[in-house]
């Protein structure tokens, strides 16, 4: 293919239609090419496993500059560790991930797996329930207000907060104008944050007392509480909710959990292959780059289509079967290379908690019709009611 035979499409990617259910027009997108202009949204998008992998490995070409789809917020993320790239990205990144280290989440596993047994214990006796609600949502905002050490109002407002600050990332429709007071909110509470206002002993306040030491730039401590909340919230709870969805879709494939729960990070990766947690995220092309006999040229904003390179029938057999003994640890859900996604241990350590107490605490369960929630980024549920349970 050449630019003169351009696959183009019509199609509104941030559509309420195709938001709600983007996987058949991934589909058609992908079976198009692998790099399809999409003129309605004025980008260009990669739709297939390799091309896509290659991009998010490429960094020098396919820039985060542009990782939101409207100027604005492109410009508020300018200088963040989420949209810039090496050599200036290394040291933000490192300030940001120092707290979310291996060693540094294993002290942390033991409370996680408490809060998350309390919470299914406390919902199996109730016997019904609503999944995001009570448990998706209820466990990381747990979490994270306790990691970070939110006290008083911001405390209830860090999921607004989060699920706005996906919202605000789509092209400048009606969800992102709606949605930019509220990721205003956030980034003020963030912005005029002090240590002080943080629980002693928290991860938060170790950052603020890194800015006195002066280890990092005073400046920087607020920003990365605002992307703890902004880029960790929304898509764990999407995660979760969206493990227990499969699960209730799949009793086969919930009972394989359960008989052997060494299957839970397989199942887990498998739930975040199928459904992926965000419907697109921007690069800023730096140069002329040829795609599978597509040029694509300096200056272009490009959509990473995670989604559709995880269910891309080149790369996975089967793709849209949900299979827990898959394990496909490559999976693009979290990104890949420099700018991958830096919360993803703790987003495994609290959806790990939620299945392990549920294969232990339930036999089985029923859920009533989902509902999907419309954001302009992020891709999971707004309710499913379990209506009945039986417990182990």
């Amino acid at each position: 293919m050449t630019t003169e035979t351009l696959a183009a499409s019509d199609i509104d990617l941030f559509s309420d239609e195709v938001l709600l259910n983007p996987y058949p027009v991934f589909a058609e997108l992908r079976e198009q090419a692998s790099v399809v202009r999409l003129d309605t949204n004025g980008l260009w998008a990669l739709t297939r496993y390799e091309p896509l992998r290659d991009a998010l490995g490429n960094w020098a070409v396919f820039s985060s500059n542009a990782v939101a789809f409207n100027d604005a917020m492109n410009g508020a993320l300018a200088g963040t560790s989420l949209a810039t790239d090496p050599p200036a990205h290394t040291a933000l990144r490192a300030a940001l991930t120092e707290n979310l280290s291996p060693r540094a989440l294993r002290g942390l596993k033991a409370s996680i797996d408490e809060k998350a047994d309390a919470l299914v214990a406390s919902l199996v006796e109730r016997g019904s329930f609503d999944a995001i609600d009570d448990l998706a949502r209820e466990l990381p905002r747990q979490v994270v207000a306790d990691l970070i050490g939110v006290q008083g109002d911001a405390r209830d407002n860090i999921l607004r907060w989060g699920e706005a600050a996906f919202n605000v990332l789509g092209p400048m429709n009606q969800r992102t104008a709606e949605n930019f007071p509220v990721a205003g909110e956030l980034f003020q509470w963030a912005s005029t944050l002090q240590g002080k206002d943080l629980t002693e002993g928290s991860m938060g306040r170790a950052i603020f007392d890194a800015g006195e030491r002066g280890e990092i730039p005073k400046e920087s401590c607020g920003q990365i509480i605002h992307q703890y909340v902004a880029a960790g919230m929304d898509t764990t709870v999407a995660a979760i909710g969206n493990a227990i969805a499969q699960f209730a879709a799949h009793p086969d494939q919930y009972q394989l959990v359960r008989d052997d729960p060494s299957l839970i990070s397989s199942a887990f990766n498998e739930v975040v292959r199928y459904e992926a947690l965000m419907i697109a995220q921007g690069r800023l092309v730096k140069e002329d780059i040829e795609v599978d006999g597509t040029v694509i040229p300096a200056g272009a904003h490009v959509a990473l289509l995670f989604g559709s390179g995880n269910r891309d029938p080149r790369h996975y057999e089967d793709p849209d079967t949900f299979l827990v003994k898959r394990n496909p640890v490559d999976h693009l859900s979290f990104g890949y290379g420099v700018h991958a996604c830096a919360g993803q241990g703790l987003a495994r350590l609290e959806a790990f908690a939620v299945i392990d107490a549920l294969v232990r605490r339930v036999r089985s369960f029923s859920v009533g019709q989902p509902e999907r929630k419309i954001n302009n980024s992020s891709q999971g549920l707004d309710k499913l009611p379990v209506i009945e349970l039986e417990a182990a």
